[in-house]
């Protein structure tokens, strides 16, 4: 029999606890975020639907995406157990240089579109956090601006060679002056892939207002407020705008890029170079035959070509043929610590972090990244640790095994 007695005041007293509420609603509303998912959330219930659409969506059917993020959900981890890890290291080495954590922020166009603060709270988040903040050419936040939110820190850029390649040359002659260390060179974009979703939305750059707009931002008056109120956009390479993405893009970018343009890119620039957008085995060698600093495996988020082959697929091989030679890195649905965990294990150098960071942005500002920092930064810690590994440099292949889902077909 179960022994009953009357309840005292004070043994109910010790079991409440009141919590002081949070009076600062962005503060408390960041808080509650405790997965990239939540910040997701809070970003889509504040930002108006044609610019969140924009952040979230991809080409076409958007499997792309689908498919890579699948691929870091289809892992198993294997843990070493019995091992001391109180304190875990997550500094890494990347294009000579260390980070304060495995990833950095990765380039994004339109920026502040999606929230006023735009380049300069990533940038100004990724000063406070150690880690590296990529500008887009399609920024909009200038060259200088951007390396005065983030003084003494790692600044890297990434470059659309243009039709008008006196553009281009500028760019990355602005960029080397500020004191840039990385030059991203883009390799995926030779015409703009089919974002259906921006194109169901009619959005445009700059954002033009009809009916369904002004329907869609009532329950939104802070964004609109912050885009009236704030200087009017400028981007790091057009000097006019007007259309859809997809217009601006194919305006700016050039179907007849080679590597020819490389070459005189190479000769312009003075640091580090790395190809973003590598999709192939065949392309990783060629272009570390060609003496670049790195590879960047990516497929735009799944913004260029769907169907595209999944980055986190292709890093083993990669890794086995080139990783000696130059850093590989990873981007292209990371929403997790642990993601970044396996892309260390299998052999990247570093990883880049896009969607997850504007996230962040659309739910808070600057506060907001500083969030998706320190939610990543927290995932890793605890992988880590579950993981049994002190060091990134402990995590090796051994600790991850790639689930397989989609298995080609032989070739005849």
């Amino acid at each position: 029999m179960v022994q009953r007695q009357f309840p005292k005041p004070t043994d109910i007293l010790e079991y409440l606890q009141v919590k002081r509420p949070q009076l600062d609603r962005k503060k408390a509303r960041l808080e509650s975020a405790l997965t990239i998912e939540d910040l997701r959330a809070i970003a889509k219930r504040r930002t108006p639907r044609a610019a969140f659409d924009y952040t979230d969506g991809s080409a076409e059917g958007e499997i792309s995406i689908a498919r890579a993020r699948q691929a870091f959900a289809d892992i198993e981890f294997h843990p070493q157990v019995l091992r001391d890890v109180e304190k875990v290291d997550t500094t890494a080495t990347v294009f000579g240089a260390t980070s304060a954590l495995p990833f950095g922020i990765a380039p994004t166009g339109f920026t502040r579109l999606m929230q006023t603060e735009g380049e300069t709270a990533g940038a100004g988040a990724a000063h406070a956090a150690g880690i590296p903040f990529t500008l887009s050419t399609l920024g909009t936040t200038t060259i200088e601006d951007v390396q005065a939110a983030n003084p003494g820190g790692r600044n890297w850029f990434q470059l659309y060679v243009m039709r008008q390649r006196e553009i281009s040359y500028g760019l990355v002659e602005r960029a080397a002056k500020a004191g840039y260390e990385t030059l991203f060179f883009t390799v995926d974009t030779p015409i703009a892939g089919a974002r259906l979703r921006d194109r169901r939305n009619g959005f445009s750059i700059p954002p033009q207002l009809s009916l369904g707009t002004i329907v869609d931002a009532l329950p939104r008056p802070w964004w609109w407020f912050d885009f009236l109120t704030t200087p009017k956009l400028e981007f790091a390479s057009l000097s006019s705008t007007g259309g859809t993405v997809a217009d601006l893009l194919d305006m700016a970018m050039d179907p007849t890029i080679n590597f020819d343009d490389l070459a005189v890119i190479r000769d312009l620039w003075p640091g580090k170079i790395a190809i973003k957008g590598v999709q192939s085995l065949g392309d990783a060698r060629r272009f570390v035959d060609a003496g670049v600093d790195g590879i960047v495996l990516s497929n735009h988020g799944g913004r260029q070509l769907d169907r595209a082959p999944v980055p986190f697929h292709l890093l083993p091989e990669v890794v086995r043929e080139v990783g000696g030679d130059v850093d590989v890195i990873v981007d292209t649905g990371i929403m997790n610590g642990a993601d970044i965990v396996a892309s260390i294990a299998l052999g990247a150098s570093f990883t880049l972090i896009g969607r997850a960071y504007l996230y962040g942005l659309m739910a808070g500002g600057r506060a907001g990244v500083d969030r998706t920092v320190a939610i990543l930064a927290e995932e890793i810690v605890r992988t880590m640790k579950l993981l049994g590994a002190h060091t990134l440099e402990e995590l090796t292949p051994a600790h991850v095994t790639q689930l397989e889902r989609l298995v080609p077909r032989p070739r005849s």
